[in-house]
């Protein structure tokens, strides 16, 4: 009884230390497996009848992946990275434009103030009237006027602002208002450096496509020789370990799979509603930031949805940040009562709530592989590792 368990808990101890060792590699392993799932599955579609044609077809493939990422790079990445950094520079124009539009809410609405007191319009300071001798009562002749100092409003800092309070809000659940130029001042160095990292970032991309297009074009031959450890001397960790990776993969691929065939759709119907809003110069940052959080679920809806929010609201008010909503509305509509159930089917469909507590656990725990990884992670361990096999 005891050497089974021993041997599992051995085979797995090895398993997860080689992720850790290989943990600064992660990325790369990711998105080697993304895309040669993503490639072994048109080719299984493409050559479904003509296996014969499967070297062809896997080459057409991968040239078409390899295209799609030089132009992605080459037209698209410049004008993202300016439309971001104006996006980024331009913080403190949208906090100041939430801040006079809920001001005016405010005021159209008293009984707002008084259940948020950061909403009521700062007190003008009562200058005390200095006593007048007698002998100066009088008018003078000739005299010019004293000029009298314009009583105003004090000046609301940003720290007083509601928008401080969001962010307080959302910065630790505590509600103190708190300055974001720090926060500002960050994303911007991030933005500034971007152009070093995006070296590294295009290198990873190439050799992930390159190793996915190699395991593609090999894959029957790597499938044998995986089954043949069977007959080695690592059986038991053939045994213990092939079908629960392979059915974490296959979980993890058709998640990965669904997921970008909806971020595609999302994306491009982003685009057009983007630029129909009169919006167009900024639909590259904003398609791409839609397509980025389309892997996150649930969450990633409304952190895309907010900088679609703020634009719209500083370029045409509130009446056009209502029609953006709405257009956002529209989409997640599309995605979830079409897309959802034709892409993912009802295997991989979860209670939004169970999504949602899975997300901030997960990305507590591990940030954003918390957030990419985890609902795949979470589906395999009760729908598949956690049930006994059928026979």
């Amino acid at each position: 009884m005891m050497l089974p368990l021993l041997s599992r808990v051995l085979v797995w101890g090895i398993i997860f230390g080689l992720l850790t060792l290989l943990s600064s590699f992660f990325t790369l392993i990711f998105l080697t497996f993304v895309f040669a799932y993503l490639q072994s599955s048109i080719v299984d579609m493409l050559t479904q009848r003509m296996r014969w044609l499967r070297v062809p077809v896997v080459i057409l493939v991968g040239t078409l992946f390899l295209g799609a990422i030089i132009t992605v790079s080459l037209f698209l990445a410049p004008q993202v990275y300016q439309q971001a950094t104006g996006f980024a520079k331009g913080f403190f124009v949208y906090t100041e434009r939430i801040d006079m539009e809920v001001l005016k809410l405010a005021e159209r609405y008293p009984v707002l103030q008084e259940a948020i007191p950061e909403l009521r319009r700062p007190v003008v300071p009562v200058q005390a009237t200095p006593a007048v001798p007698d002998w100066a009562a009088a008018p003078v002749a000739n005299a010019l006027p004293v000029p009298v100092a314009p009583v105003t409003a004090p000046t609301r800092a940003f720290r007083d602002s509601p928008t401080s309070l969001l962010l307080g809000l959302l910065n630790g659940g505590t509600g103190k208002p708190v300055d974001g130029r720090e926060g500002v001042k960050a994303v911007l160095d991030k933005l500034t450096h971007f152009s070093g990292q995006a070296v590294g970032i295009l290198t990873t991309f190439l050799l992930a496509l390159l190793f996915a297009f190699l395991i593609v074009l090999d894959l029957p031959h790597l499938t044998a020789s995986v089954r043949d450890l069977e007959n080695t001397r690592l059986r038991f960790i053939y045994v213990e370990a092939a079908d629960n990776i392979y059915q974490f993969g296959k979980v993890l691929g058709h998640s990965m799979q669904a997921q970008f065939y909806i971020a595609c759709v999302n994306t491009v119907l982003t685009a057009l509603g983007v630029s129909l809003l009169g919006m167009s110069e900024h639909v590259a940052f904003l398609s791409v930031l839609v397509f980025l959080f389309s892997f996150v679920p649930v969450a990633g809806v409304f952190i895309s949805s907010v900088p679609i929010c703020l634009i719209a609201l500083n370029t045409g008010g509130a009446h056009l940040m209502l029609l953006g909503i709405g257009m956002i509305i529209f989409i997640h509509l599309v995605e979830g009562y079409i897309l959802n159930p034709l892409i993912y089917g009802a295997r991989l469909r979860v209670n939004p709530v169970i999504v949602l507590i899975i997300l901030t656990v997960g990305g507590k725990l591990f940030n954003i592989w918390g957030l990419i990884l985890g609902l795949p992670v979470c589906i395999y361990l009760f729908g598949h590792a956690i049930r006994y096999r059928k026979s």
